[in-house]
């Protein structure tokens, strides 16, 4: 990489991680991408920022194209892109932002992974210890699960949730998102059920088995081992959970995202409400979760076509 593009990507992934605040795993996919785009540009004999033009840019999105790349992938290479050309553009290295009028390909739109109503309970029933019983294991796998679907949280908020940000007086959640945002959730009255008795019965015997000098105090969900609870262990345990249930097709964390989403929106939730309680910085992410299943279309169909009976 030239000294000109070193330079100006070092600057840019800098404003992003520190001025910006954005995640650590965001700031390793816009290095990722700005450094595949440095690397075609440079491979065209261009080694200065100031040489690109729209064409440029125009033709590297034609390349990801032809090299097979998805139009979720393309599209979010671009978004890359102008980021990155619009920093160049504000620190006066550039006069003009070349990407600017160049447009993410149109690809279809792929709807997420949602369960019905009655299969999110039979995933919960699932794991629902019987009254008397006290293994901390199950207690945990319950609260965790309630929460996760009552809140719509990331797999990675809940690994990250602390004791004390749980009101369950209050019925409340912080949860801590991307880019280190924080927001504010309700919690159904299920979960705050669920992890009163997780909280008052499991938890402290998981925390007795820590075999580290010092016990994981603020952690709401721990490991076997006493520790806080990894993303790879709650993707397991949303897995084994969906086999109990006899839900065949493959489950993962943000199933239960989706889903809460995708109920709420059904139940009546405004999308503006749904973008809030998911933590998403645009309106445009969550309109994924007004599609319409096709049961809903075909009931509305035989109720509303004049010839449909």
């Amino acid at each position: 990489m030239t000294d000109s593009f070193a330079r100006l990507t070092e600057q840019f992934l800098a404003h992003i991680g520190v001025e910006r605040g954005l995640a650590a795993a965001t700031v390793k996919a816009y290095e990722s991408d700005i450094a595949k785009y440095v690397d075609w540009l440079e491979s065209r004999g261009i080694e200065d920022p100031a040489a690109i033009g729209t064409q440029d840019v125009e033709d590297y999105i034609a390349a990801l194209d032809a090299a097979g790349e998805s139009a979720r992938s393309k599209a979010r290479r671009l978004a890359s892109l102008h980021e990155f050309h619009r920093f160049a553009l504000a620190q006066h290295v550039v006069s003009d932002d070349v990407s600017a009028s160049v447009k993410a390909p149109k690809g279809a739109s792929t709807l997420p992974d949602v369960l019905n109503v009655d299969e999110v309970a039979r995933l919960l029933d699932a794991v629902t210890p019987p009254e008397t019983a006290a293994d901390p294991i199950q207690l945990r796998d319950k609260a965790l699960l309630e929460f996760m679907y009552a809140t719509g949280c990331r797999v990675s908020e809940a690994a990250g949730a602390n004791l004390d940000d749980i009101d369950l007086d209050g019925h409340v959640a912080r949860l801590m998102g991307k880019g280190s945002k924080q927001r504010l959730v309700p919690i159904g009255g299920y979960a705050c059920e669920a992890l009163t008795r997780y909280l008052n019965i499991g938890r402290g015997e998981l925390e007795r088995r820590t075999t580290a000098k010092t016990p994981e105090r603020r952690a709401v969900f721990l490991n076997k081992r006493g520790r806080r609870i990894s993303r790879q262990s709650i993707w397991e345990i949303v897995r084994q959970a969906g086999e109990k249930a006899g839900i065949t097709r493959p489950l993962h964390p943000h199933t239960l995202r989706h889903s809460f989403a995708t109920h709420l929106i059904q139940g009546g939730a405004d999308v503006r409400t749904v973008q809030e309680l998911l933590g998403h910085a645009s309106v445009t992410t969550t309109q994924i979760y007004t599609h319409v299943s096709p049961e809903h279309l075909i009931e509305a169909y035989l109720m509303a076509h004049p010839r449909a009976k």
